[in-house]
């Protein structure tokens, strides 16, 4: 894609400011209206266009397929001469969709597909159910984008989806008088340039924002379209446009939007080049040696809710003595604090098989929401070299940030953001406060009739990991498949150890082991199937279940602990019993989960620490809620510190100084 006129290099260039979130009373009425947003009264007139749809598609079923190909014509056209969304046209020209899909793709929409498409092209988030077929209800809305000829993203979660969800729906995109394809990790500039110039395009969102951000460095701080057209006047030489590989932002449909938005949404993407700092790495090394003479409880404490480390004042004390006689560096009482509460948090707070694991003698960050390697990341600010010190791997030099940027931040940028997941309405109140995305529900195609069993409660995590490897063997034993579910690498190898000693064979599915993951997941359902997996799960691949699995009662969803999000085990639960289909899911949960540990009080731990399955059992769950609810308003304020940031930076500095600073 090469910019050729003006008009496309304004298109190209020019980015939407958020506007400024409402405060005080403002804030108030704009909460009103998220809640008037989500009526059900909302939801009846999207009804009343999903029938005005299935009543035209029956006129419709009657056409040759150039007569079809005609009618599409014609609204591509209207929806691309008026550049935007033509109301009166959405429910003819969404019928018209549906039938180019089941006639191209074998994939006739359902009513709550149709509805769930209709509510994105309306720029609101959709809450659909697990194998309620979310892949198609985006292509649908995505169809109507593309005709505009803005920019179309559909984001999803990794490089697979991405290409293969890209290459299944080719042939609707075609039939509409469009073309869709992909951005992947491995790709290089040329070949995003020309996917980018696609009509819809698939990719994920970290690919996406470090695109936009090499685009701003690419800039020089001269984004403005109109000082760029004067500068490409002026030096026709020099415009450097053919280095951008975007071709703007307009459209954004998220795929597992809750995780997207609100649990990546306070990590920044940072750009960062190799920056030689031998001082930093010396004193990474030093550090680690002066934690050792410190001691827990006695010299520093950790907030584990919090994930802080301070240091006691006996701590300060010994410090001051340690460092007597060490360089430079050291003799700042504010620069030695700083680094020897780095090296203690290294070893406190970061532990192999849950941020990280090792490969290749290197440090491989794990993205605890997906349980996946995020490769070519490092953590900033000296703490990637403190792990690699406290591990005794080779020390790499630090990265220097050249751009940077929220996710959360990001798609406030974008004209009209819309999404879909299994799970959205918990996170309501926030994706409505920051993103102005109103939620709705869409009911399954066929009744639900999953079994929720009683979750099973314990004292000590031996106990709860015994309990179950047992259950895990008896539902084998039965012919069931069972898919367990974990919060880290770790817990997973822990029972895939105890699996072994029952001599037990399973797939396991973590950060270490993910080369297979669609596969496995795929597979998940077979008769009799062992798969355990940490929160990744397989997020965008179906679990299919043959008659015998379904007679014997479905699969079986194990959750080993809760997570700090209740939409995280709807999510999980949410594998088993899919589209009308048989299943169960149980949980299983501890005093010594982590959960329990950051957000619950030592004394009432302590308390309840005599409870088992027949003891306490009102008291111990009414803490575990507690403690769930504790940890989302916890994750609310990140965000919204986030957001406090971000308003700083829109109202303090200009658009290309901060992404290029």
């Amino acid at each position: 894609m090469v910019l050729s006129v003006p008009s496309d290099d304004y298109h190209a260039l020019t980015v939407r400011r958020p506007d400024s979130l409402p405060k005080g009373l403002d804030a108030l009425a704009h909460t009103l209206v998220g809640g008037v947003e989500r009526r059900k009264s909302r939801q009846d007139a999207l009804w009343e266009q999903v029938r005005e749809v299935e009543s035209l598609g029956k006129e419709l079923g009657h056409l040759s397929d150039r007569h079809l190909r005609e009618r599409l014509e014609e609204h591509h056209d209207a929806f691309r001469r008026h550049r935007a969304s033509v109301p009166e046209l959405v429910p003819t020209a969404m019928a018209a969709i549906r039938e180019a899909a089941a006639r191209t793709i074998g994939l006739r929409a359902y009513p709550v597909q149709v509805l769930g498409a209709l509510a994105i092209h309306e720029g609101r988030l959709v809450e659909m159910a697990t194998g309620e077929g979310k892949t198609l209800t985006a292509a649908l809305a995505a169809v109507l984008a593309g005709w505009t000829h803005q920019p179309c993203h559909i984001l999803t979660v990794n490089d697979y989806l991405a290409q293969r969800d890209a290459e299944n729906f080719k042939p609707l995109y075609y039939v509409c008088g469009l073309k869709a394809d992909c951005v992947t990790a491995a790709m290089e500039a040329d070949q995003r340039r020309r996917a980018y110039g696609a009509h819809v395009c698939y990719t994920t969102s970290k690919e996406l924002l470090a695109d936009f951000l090499r685009d701003r460095l690419q800039l020089q701080r001269v984004s403005d379209p109109q000082r760029r057209l004067i500068r490409q006047i002026l030096r026709p030489t020099h415009n450097g446009k053919d280095t951008l590989v975007l071709r703007g932002l307009h459209t954004a449909i998220v795929d597992e939007a809750d995780s997207i938005l609100i649990d990546e949404a306070v990590t920044p993407l940072i750009i960062a080049q190799p920056r030689a700092n031998p001082m930093l790495v010396e004193a990474c090394m030093a550090a680690r040696d002066l934690v050792d003479q410190l001691e827990p409880g006695e010299h520093y404490t950790v907030d584990y809710r919090y994930r802080e480390v301070k240091l006691t004042e006996a701590g300060e004390d010994r410090l001051e003595e340690l460092v007597e006689g060490l360089p430079p560096v050291w003799q700042g009482v504010g620069r030695s604090r700083e680094l020897i509460q780095q090296a203690i948090t290294a070893r406190e707070l970061f532990l192999p098989g849950r941020q990280y694991v090792i490969q290749e003698d290197k440090i491989m960050i794990v993205d605890e929401f997906t349980g996946r390697i995020m490769p070519n990341r490092s953590w900033s600010e000296g703490l990637h070299q403190a792990i690699e010190c406290k591990e005794g791997l080779e020390v790499t030099e630090p990265n220097e940030t050249v751009a940077r940027m929220s996710f959360q931040r990001f798609f406030r940028l974008f004209p009209r953001l819309s999404g879909m997941t299994g799970t959205a309405w918990e996170a309501r109140y926030p994706l409505w406060r920051i993103y102005g995305l109103s939620v709705v529900r869409v009911p399954t195609h066929k009744p639900c009739i999953r079994e929720v069993l009683p979750e099973r409660i314990f004292a000590a995590e031996e106990d709860k990991w015994a309990a179950i490897a047992d259950d895990v063997e008896r539902m084998h034993a039965g012919g069931r498949p069972v898919l367990v579910g974990t919060r880290s690498v770790e817990a997973s190898e822990k029972l895939a150890l105890r699996l072994d000693a029952k001599e037990l064979d399973y797939n396991l599915l973590n950060a270490v082991r993910h080369a297979e993951e669609a596969r496995i997941i795929a597979e998940a359902g077979l008769e009799a199937k062992i798969t355990i997996a940490t929160n990744m799960a397989g997020r965008g691949t179906d679990i299919m279940l043959s008659r015998e699995v379904a007679e014997a009662g479905g699969l079986h969803v194990i959750s080993t602990e809760r997570h700090e999000a209740r939409r995280i085990d709807r999510q999980l639960f949410g594998r088993a019993a899919r589209q009308g289909d048989p299943g169960s899911a149980q949980s299983f949960v501890c005093l010594e989960d982590e959960l329990f540990r950051r957000f619950v009080p030592e004394t009432v731990r302590k308390s309840l620490a005599g409870v088992s399955e027949n003891l306490a059992r009102k008291p111990f769950l009414a803490s575990l809620d507690a403690a769930q609810r504790a940890a989302e308003r916890h994750a609310f304020r990140g965000l919204r510190s986030v957001l406090v940031t971000d308003t700083w930076l829109e109202e303090s500095l200009s658009f290309a100084e901060d992404v290029g600073a």
